[in-house]
């Protein structure tokens, strides 16, 4: 049965084709064939590019055409052809492109003229990118992904056989296909239409943006562009020589890059003389997983503005012992075109180191003006001034959207609609459509897919009713309770409105040395207080926000002083905003931010005999808000606490790790601390008011999808506030019984690109006690310090070797970090380093206390410690010093995971 099907689809693939046009072969004189090709019917918005094999096809209408040939590297040849009730079979041979070498080629001490032409270029760059006001084009894109080799295969030969039913298999491509309706409107607004997609692997949508990637701006997917402001600092520059094509010269410019990697391109780029607009590129870089990227990109006149009609992108690479490649071609044909109007007089740009222009402009005469009234008077700028008026022209663009009241803010503006029928579009359809003709392993990747889809339609109709009798039965699993949930946890979902989850004691099993060991467990209730709206913009299973109403509580039994502890409460939240009131009690680190999580404390107490962990009893009751104002540009966090705290101690004397350690010995649960010698205190009750807020310096930038508003990184220096009162509940408190204080702290922190893959990271703080009339060790400053060999969390913000509670203070402090990431620094010099993809990082932490004695951390790292597999590991080396006077050295192993 299955070698029918197969048949029949092979049959339908190859006789489906449209009425007429023309197809052929591109070859070189040489006989080897030339994969992705452009071909561009002029004046008409058909096109297409050649596939693997050679070979195109571009359906056209009866008529008489004129037929552009285009490849990177050979002369362009232009056809006349003249399409009747057929198709017409026109095979191209092409001839390497001739340059000839200008007389301004670079003689000894000189400069290459490659930089006056580039100069030029960039400085034009930028109006080449706001040229378009808007457009709408027809885009083909064709996406081949291949796993090449998987390691350890016999590990699991049973899934692969498996995988091998859904249409994949090693050294087979799998293919995505869609077929785009794109209008775009400046300064950001791109709307898709998706008329038809394909998939060999399945009927997933995707419409990818790689085709909106532009070379004119400063960057392309985190690389810098070779047409950025700032290019010079990462390129050198080689002229090649130049060609003459359809009446315009076009110089080839190799790009070197000063240090290859991540972050920067190499290859070619061809210039066109005296407009100094893109013709086309053959570039590659490398992506931060170690994957090797080409980029192709063939660039035609569309109005007189140079537009990319066709690219290519291959990728190529191994991760983890898996290898494979894929490859993304988009071929766009435009339909309608809109050029700024102030950008339609041709400009000619002197570059200023070789020929003075003809007029110099200062800063007064080029602020206010207008771009559009300016070219017109003056035809010539010199590349320094010319790039001083478009910044000027993009001030008053955007002071223009602010007056008009639209949304600065927004960075890009997306929207896409798909055709109901964009999964069901027929074979002939597709061919009407495709501008890269299928290969022929393509077309057998289809083939399977479609006669696979066919037989298992086939199968599940001959059991249809089992299977929805099968669905039924799982639905009500999800409701139904089992004993075996009371371990594993699991989650209840009784209605639409209404949830109840369950955490396994297994989850959460620690040990310290005051609670022994311990297992957490907890129950909570959600409920929407309203059905809950689906988000139908979206692909995946989302919903609107929902007042939402959670009442639970979690516990813990502690095996070392045999009690049960727990807490419970209620928490009501809606669009960021949450109210909450809990209670009961706790056992909680001295250090609300918890500088060792209990897991790693857990190991280091029955490892190493180091119980690091220092706790106390809380019993409490608690009334937070949280809230994000302003467009969420300000962070607010509140709360009023009522609590009677309790001194701990080890749960008995003389404990036994796991591993007995002679030099080691476990340690009191009163912490060492340099201003109170050891932190006793009473039990005391303490009623403690505390806010905390937090805002970027900056707006916060966003892209709107579908109508829905996703926040960018705003990655502007954030500035926090903190006060925290504590309220005498007695008049005349005494310190037995009562707290009496107010705390306050201000801090920056900000973290911004200093270079390709190199940025550099601050975080300062100070504060103190205004009054001190009464407090205790729980309410005083803690730091994040580390005493362990691996250092987790935040690697700016904490300090590798301090010790936890030893500086904690009740009087002032000032606290500072810097952190430097370098792309290129000292082992990375070497590109065979750099291109592993490790990062070389300095560090410095200071701290100061009445009693820490100018407490200072510097420290050198290697980021990325194992490329390609754990890159989220690095190794440090610290130098430890107190009044400018070194202590001693240590080492760690650091990463920014955070184990629970």
């Amino acid at each position: 049965m299955r070698y029918w099907i197969t048949c029949f689809i092979t049959f339908y693939f190859m006789h489906s084709v449209s009425a007429q046009g023309i197809r052929g072969t591109i070859k070189t004189n040489k006989g080897e064939v030339l994969p992705y090709a452009a071909i561009v019917v002029k004046g008409t918005s058909s096109g297409a590019i050649t596939n693997s094999e050679g070979r195109y096809e571009v359906p056209l209408k009866p008529g008489k055409y004129s037929v552009v040939f285009q490849y990177l590297g050979f002369q362009a040849q232009e056809k006349a052809v003249e399409i009747g009730s057929d198709w017409q079979t026109i095979d191209v041979t092409m001839e390497e492109q001739a340059f000839r070498l200008e007389e301004v080629t670079a003689r000894e001490g000189k400069e290459d003229p490659a930089y006056s032409i580039m100069r030029r270029a960039i400085a034009k760059a930028k109006y080449h990118e706001l040229q378009v006001m808007s457009y709408t084009a027809r885009a083909y894109t064709k996406t081949s992904f291949t796993i090449t080799d998987l390691p350890m295969q016999f590990m699991y030969r049973k899934q692969l056989k498996e995988a091998e039913k859904d249409g994949f298999k090693i050294g087979v491509p799998m293919l995505y296909e869609s077929v785009s309706e794109v209008t775009f409107k400046q300064p950001n607004t791109y709307r898709y239409r998706l008329m038809a997609t394909r998939n060999s692997m399945g009927d997933n949508i995707s419409v990818s943006d790689y085709f909106l990637t532009s070379f004119y701006r400063p960057e392309v997917n985190n690389a810098v562009s070779p047409l950025s402001p700032k290019a010079f600092a990462y390129y050198k520059f080689e002229y090649q020589g130049t060609f003459s094509e359809r009446g315009i010269d076009v110089s080839k410019i190799k790009v070197n890059p000063r240090a290859y990697g991540e972050g920067v391109f190499r290859g070619y780029i061809f210039i066109i003389e005296n407009s100094w607009a893109i013709h086309s590129l053959q570039l590659e870089t490398r992506n931060p997983l170690g994957f090797d990227i080409k980029i192709r990109q063939v660039y035609s006149p569309v109005q007189n503005v140079w537009l990319p009609i066709n690219q290519r992108y291959n990728l190529e690479g191994k991760i983890m012992g898996a290898a494979g490649n894929a490859q993304f071609i988009i071929n766009q044909t435009f339909n309608s075109l809109q050029v700024n109007p102030a950008f339609v007089e041709d400009v000619k740009i002197v570059d200023e180191k070789i020929e003075k222009p003809a007029v110099s402009l200062s800063n007064k005469d080029i602020k206010g003006q207008k771009l559009q009234d300016k070219i017109a008077k003056q035809k010539e700028y010199s590349a320094r001034d010319f790039k001083k008026l478009l910044k000027e022209y993009e001030k008053q663009e955007y002071q223009a959207k602010k007056e008009r009241k639209e949304e600065v803010e927004v960075s890009r503006n997306d929207s896409t609609i798909v055709d109901s029928l964009a999964n069901k579009r027929s074979n002939a359809f597709w061919d009407s459509l495709r501008t890269v003709p299928l290969t022929t392993a393509e077309i057998k990747s289809y083939v399977k897919r479609d006669s696979l889809k066919i037989v298992r339609k086939i199968e599940v109709q001959k059991d249809s009713t089992k299977a929805e009798r099968d669905s039924t039965k799982k639905i009500r699993a999800r409701k139904r309770f089992m004993p075996g949930q009371l371990v594993s946890g699991n989650t209840w979902n009784f209605s639409k409105r209404t949830a109840l989850t369950w955490d396994s004691p297994l989850q959460k099993i620690y040990y310290n040395t005051v609670e022994g060991y311990t297992f957490d467990l907890g129950l909570r209730m959600r409920y929407f207080l309203r059905p809950q709206q689906r988000d139908s913009t979206r692909r995946r299973e989302t919903y609107k926000p929902t007042p939402t109403l959670t009442v639970g509580g979690a516990g813990r039994y502690e095996f070392g002083m045999k009690r049960f502890i727990g807490t419970g409460g209620i928490d009501y939240t809606y669009k960021g905003t949450s109210i909450g009131l809990s209670g009961g009690r706790w056992v909680n680190q001295f250090n609300p931010n918890e500088p060792i999580s209990p897991f790693l404390n857990s190991l280091t107490s029955l490892l190493f005999e180091k119980n690091f962990a220092k706790f106390y009893q809380r019993d409490f009751l608690r009334l937070g808000v949280a809230a994000r104002p302003f467009n969420n540009r300000i962070t607010v966090n509140g709360s009023l606490e009522y609590a009677e705290r309790t001194e701990l101690m080890n749960y008995k004397e003389n404990l036994k790790p796991w591993i007995d350690w002679n030099q080691f010995s476990y340690t009191s649960n009163r912490p060492t601390n340099a201003e109170l010698g050891t932190a006793a205190f009473p039990v005391n009750q303490a009623l403690i008011f505390n806010v905390a807020v937090s805002g970027k310096l900056a707006a916060t930038r966003y892209r709107i999808r579908n109508g829905r508003r996703v926040a960018s990184r705003n990655n502007s220096p954030e500035l926090m506030l903190n006060y925290r009162k504590g309220i005498p509940l007695h008049s005349g408190a005494t310190e037995a019984s009562d707290v009496d204080y107010d705390f306050v702290q201000a801090g920056l922190s900000h973290s911004f690109e200093t270079g390709i893959r190199s940025r550099l990271s601050y975080n300062v703080s100070a504060g103190g006690f205004l009054n001190d009339k009464a407090l205790f060790f729980p309410d005083f400053k803690h730091f994040q310090g580390n005493e362990f060999f691996l250092q987790q969390g935040d690697p700016t913000s904490i300090f590798r070797m301090l010790p936890y509670y030893q500086y904690s203070t009740g009087k002032r402090f000032v606290e500072g970090h810097v952190l430097m990431e370098y792309r290129k620094f000292l082992i990375t010099q070497l590109t065979v380093v750099r291109l592993t993809g490790l990062k070389e990082n300095l560090f410095v932490h200071y701290l100061g206390t009445p009693n820490s004695k100018n407490y200072t951390e510097v420290g050198y790292a290697l980021d990325g410690l194992i490329p390609g597999i754990f890159p989220f590991f690095r190794i440090e080396v610290i130098s430890q010093w107190q009044d400018w006077q070194y202590q001693k050295l240590g080492f760690r192993i650091g990463t920014t995971l955070k184990f629970r």
